[in-house]
């Protein structure tokens, strides 16, 4: 079975929200750190915030028979140009089930002009599909493709990114609704200096008394420290036991993160949401740089790349967590076949106070974490449950 067509369109997705929130919005809440902190003119411009204009990606490809998959991806401008222009009419003709040479292919065409970055969502988008459709021709599930389920069921920690309800608030939902691991993302960054400094402090330990002992928390930095700052934040949290401190650095830092590891040998490190294709990832494991590795599945190279990442972790003694993993279907089908992977991420504010995590699902045929697992669905594909009518209605 070949590949007839690849066309990809931008779209928007919003979750089904009928529950109203038990708790209203604070107006103005203080966002967490971004790389911009340093330039307080664009602190609340969506522009510099790194998704530009555009919209969500939808990528379809379609087999000779009629059958078809679907991917995402985020940038709708570029990335949708990359495929329709590029990666599409390359592929088309293609066999439908050769996702290793597609993906070989896609990432020696873009060479040119960098596998990475843009054209790694590009490439992401159009793999996942590719596994999504091969998995309704074989009319089995994802995971089963990739080596059958490893666990029985995925754990599954909550990232409170949406901070516009109030952490504590948000992170007793999460509690409530059984989560056992939790994450939080620094408000403060090294410009603030000392103060800053001692009020991440101060927003840890809060919450560390408010979850107690029996929860994992994790502190994310989202791209926003630098090598000093890395370490003395590291020190001052040491009392309250975090699990790991992620994304500390720019991605392509990479000797900042030799340095901070060669400074804080004893700390867990995680990160690789910003790291596109498997490479960066086979650099750091095989110098010990990280101990997690969170590549995102609609990033770094799509399922076919996340499945290298893993090999590659499981042979120098690592862990993978898929970032975003629990979102969507695609990461959590991976997920559940992968050894590497112990723990899935639901991000995207999770659920506001009181809104069931069932109705925050962007895409229909999505399963929801329930009292802190999940089992991804074993319909065909990704199981997702859209129509070419529902994707109508959703582009833009």
């Amino acid at each position: 079975m070949n590949i007839k067509e690849i066309r990809a369109v931008p779209i928007e997705l919003r979750p089904n929200m009928t529950t109203q929130p038990r708790v209203p919005k604070i107006e103005n809440a203080p966002d967490w750190v971004s790389p911009m902190l340093r330039y307080p003119e664009y602190q609340k411009s969506n522009l510099a915030a790194g998704g530009g204009n555009w919209s969500r990606t939808a990528c379809v490809v379609t087999a000779d028979d009629g059958t078809w998959g679907l991917g995402l991806g985020l940038f709708s401008g570029p990335i949708a140009s990359i495929i329709n222009d590029h990666i599409g009419p390359v592929l088309e003709g293609q066999n439908a089930m050769a996702t290793e040479k597609c993906w070989d292919i896609m990432r020696r065409i873009t060479a040119q002009y960098g596998a990475h970055g843009l054209a790694s969502y590009a490439i992401s988008a159009v793999d996942n599909a590719l596994w999504d459709l091969k998995g309704k021709l074989l009319n089995r599930p994802v995971y089963e493709l990739l080596g059958g389920p490893q666990k029985d069921k995925i754990f599954c920690y909550a990232s409170n990114t949406d901070v516009s309800y109030g952490r504590e608030k948000s992170i007793a939902w999460f509690l409530e609704v059984g989560f056992k691991a939790v994450k939080l993302f620094l408000p403060h960054g090294p410009l603030e200096g000392i103060e800053g400094l001692r009020k991440n402090e101060e927003i840890v330990a809060q919450h560390r008394d408010q979850i107690g002992d029996d929860v994992e928390l994790m502190v994310d930095a989202w791209m926003s420290l630098n090598v000093e700052y890395t370490v003395r934040l590291s020190e001052a949290l040491k009392p309250y036991r975090i699990k790991w401190l992620e994304d500390y650095l720019l991605p392509e830092d990479m000797d900042g993160y030799f340095k901070v590891r060669q400074r804080l040998p004893d700390v867990t490190l995680a990160t690789g949401e910003h790291w596109h294709t498997p490479h960066p990832f086979a650099l750091a494991a095989s110098n010990g740089l990280v101990d997690i590795m969170q590549p995102d599945i609609q990033w770094a190279g799509g399922v076919t790349a996340l499945v290298r990442i893993c090999h590659i972790a499981e042979a120098h003694g690592l862990t993978v967590i898929a970032h975003a993993g629990m979102n969507y279907p695609y990461g959590q089908h991976l997920s559940y076949a992968m050894p590497a992977i112990e723990w899935g991420e639901r991000s995207e504010g999770v659920a506001p106070p009181g809104v069931p995590l069932e109705e925050m699902m962007l895409l229909p045929g999505t399963p929801a974490i329930k009292d802190g697992y999940l089992v991804p669905s074993d319909a065909p594909g990704f199981g997702i449950e859209v129509t070419k009518e529902w994707l109508e209605d959703v582009a833009v």
